[in-house]
């Protein structure tokens, strides 16, 4: 590998990443050079050209979190999907709720709000589209109705709880999901004929976190 980089990520979300070489791409996506507290960086700080304030080596990027967000938890990191789910909204508040194209990857032990890149767009389609994917990724969320399912185990972490999620479309159908730290509830399904698989459809599970 010439650099260690967020698209080590995309490997899992896409699912061509090897079920016995997951947990090191998770781990290192976790990693104190990786990881900003923020994000994920796009580039690691061990490498020879991370600049934090760089475009593309060493900044922080919603959606590229987001899709590695969905690649972890399609491998079954689930503690690993909510630290990152976690920094985004973190980092969204910062911004007025209005995640910009890109942001600095400096640390946030050393930085308490996260550093703005100068010339980032904001707002950005798929920055803004990134905490809907990271909702989705979360409720673990995957329907299937040519195939009469629905699959659904929220693993919200407890700082965002009780969550209401209402207005969801499945065809003609409205879906409400309710979930608590004691449990959670879909209703909607009533009638469609569609199965609710109370089950997360990872299809390479390899760690229960």
């Amino acid at each position: 590998m010439d650099a260690l980089t967020s698209n080590i990520g995309h490997c899992l979300w896409t699912g061509i990443a090897d079920a016995g070489k997951a947990v090191t791409v998770a781990d290192r996506l976790l990693s104190d050079d990786m990881f900003s507290g923020w994000g994920i960086r796009t580039l690691a700080t061990s490498m020879s050209a991370y600049n934090p304030m760089s475009y593309h080596n060493g900044s922080v990027w919603a959606h590229d979190n987001a899709l590695c967000a969905a690649g972890l938890m399609r491998y079954g990191f689930t503690g690993h999907t909510q630290r990152v789910a976690r920094a985004i909204f973190d980092a969204a508040a910062h911004f007025g709720y209005r995640l910009p194209e890109l942001f600095c990857g400096f640390p946030c032990e050393e930085y308490p709000v996260p550093i703005p890149y100068p010339t980032s767009c904001s707002p950005q389609a798929w920055a803004a589209a990134a905490p809907l994917q990271l909702l989705t990724t979360l409720l673990r969320i995957t329907p299937q109705p040519s195939a009469g399912r629905f699959w659904c185990a929220p693993a919200m972490p407890g700082h965002y709880l009780p969550l209401r999620v209402t207005g969801l479309r499945l065809g003609q159908a409205h879906l409400t999901i309710d979930t608590r730290r004691d449990g959670w509830d879909l209703a909607g399904l009533d009638g469609t004929g569609i199965e609710l698989v109370r089950e997360p459809r990872t299809c390479h599970a390899t760690a229960a976190t």
